[in-house]
């Protein structure tokens, strides 16, 4: 069971990176937090696309003549990985904005008081 849990330990760490990271978005008022935890679970899916990509002893993709293809590793995962990058970066700088913004307004960043605060505004009008 350990031989195969140590073997497996890519997959293992990304399943629990995304656990973490899942209930940390499902558990936490905090807004940042919840950023965080969303953080987790990107670099978990990128662990894991990675680790399904990567050959041990494999070269690069350069296809040399007589050459087996199980001897490549696979170059999808990883171009896979550096755009899920991007677009990580991306909802990362989006939602931090937003957070901001709704600080600014309502002085915390506690998702229940937010939403406490913006019923008692939309009750006032």
């Amino acid at each position: 069971m350990l031989e195969i849990l140590v073997e497996q330990r890519f997959y293992v760490t990304a399943v629990l990176l995304f656990s973490i990271g899942f209930a940390t978005l499902l558990l936490h008022p905090n807004l940042i937090k919840k950023i965080i935890g969303l953080n987790l679970m990107d670099t978990a899916v990128f662990l894991f696309l990675a680790a399904m990509g990567y050959v041990n002893g494999g070269k690069a993709p350069m296809v040399e003549p007589g050459a087996e293809a199980a001897a490549y590793i696979n170059p999808v995962p990883g171009g896979l990985v550096l755009t899920g990058i991007v677009v990580a970066v991306s909802t990362t700088a989006l939602f931090l904005a937003l957070t901001h913004r709704l600080y600014q307004k309502y002085h915390s960043v506690n998702l229940d008081v937010i939403l406490m605060l913006a019923r008692r505004g939309t009750e006032e009008e």
